[in-house]
């Protein structure tokens, strides 16, 4: 079983990383591209949000389903769900680092103009 602070805190151990926010609520991202990895979901109760390729999330829904899942939210995003009963703790923090790397490879987020 893993929280949403054991979560956050094994993240901010991973390289070019930082505590910020994404959509208004508390979010791990990079400090290179400014892109979240790690974020709260909209079922905060049950689990975490990660960001992946869609195919990873395909086959981790499919082969780890008492792990990872998908709300009609989520579905059509690199988005995944983690549920925080999951029972291989260790595995979640390899999931998050792939996360990581994943988001790595993007391109940094554009800021965007605040219309006056």
């Amino acid at each position: 079983m893993m929280s949403w602070e054991e979560a956050v805190a094994y993240a901010l151990t991973l390289p070019d990383t930082e505590l910020s926010t994404y959509y208004g609520g508390p979010a791990v991202k990079l400090t290179s591209n400014g892109r979240a990895f790690l974020s709260p979901s909209h079922e905060p109760q049950d689990a975490f949000c990660l960001h992946l390729d869609r195919d990873g999330i395909e086959l981790l829904k499919e082969i780890e389903p008492e792990s990872f899942y998908q709300t009609p939210h989520y579905v059509g995003w690199d988005a995944v769900l983690v549920r925080y009963a999951s029972p291989d703790p260790a595995r979640i923090r390899e999931i998050i680092a792939e996360s990581r790397d994943y988001v790595a490879s993007k391109k940094p987020v554009k800021i965007r103009k605040k219309k006056a």
